[in-house]
């Protein structure tokens, strides 16, 4: 049995825009850019044929790449979570035990992840401790790139509250 990927509701949304995209414009424009390379002669010499081909490849292994993932997603629909515990789709403030620096973290599936922007997947070190803990709680984060890290979770909030 596949693995369970854990989305929010947006989460989903993009994936599926991305399949749509590369499946309707994307092959269309990679198509055209066949068609125009064939134009140019013989293809053993013909560079712009190869990198059409490419981009043709690497569309596909993403399009399947996609459709693996959708058949393996489960929704968490944050609008019926509480806001006792951290799950997908809640915002998160923490303090950094070791210098004592304060931090927010939106939970978001693995897809929408982006470290710089804060959105922390439940795969990553620190959302995984975080996962299933309560206001007070005491979590710590392995194998982040400074080692152990204790946080104490301060405060619990749906994501948009």
């Amino acid at each position: 049995m596949a693995k369970q990927i854990f989305e929010t509701k947006e989460g989903l949304k993009k994936l599926q825009d991305e399949l749509a995209f590369r499946k309707g414009p994307e092959r269309n424009r990679i198509k055209e850019a066949i068609s125009v390379a064939k134009g140019f002669g013989d293809l053993s010499e013909n560079s712009e044929y190869e990198e059409a081909r490419e981009s043709q490849a690497k569309n596909e292994h993403r399009i399947t790449e996609l459709e693996e993932m959708l058949k393996n997603i489960v929704v968490v629909d944050e609008s019926e979570t509480t806001s006792d515990k951290v799950t997908l789709g809640k915002t998160v403030r923490v303090r950094n035990e070791s210098n004592g620096k304060e931090y927010v973290y939106n939970m978001v599936g693995s897809t929408e992840a982006d470290p710089f922007a804060n959105r922390i997947s439940n795969l990553s070190p620190i959302g995984a401790a975080l996962i299933g803990a309560k206001e007070g709680d005491r979590v710590t984060a392995t194998g982040t790139p400074k080692g152990a890290v204790d946080y104490t979770i301060l405060e619990i909030k749906k994501t948009g509250v």
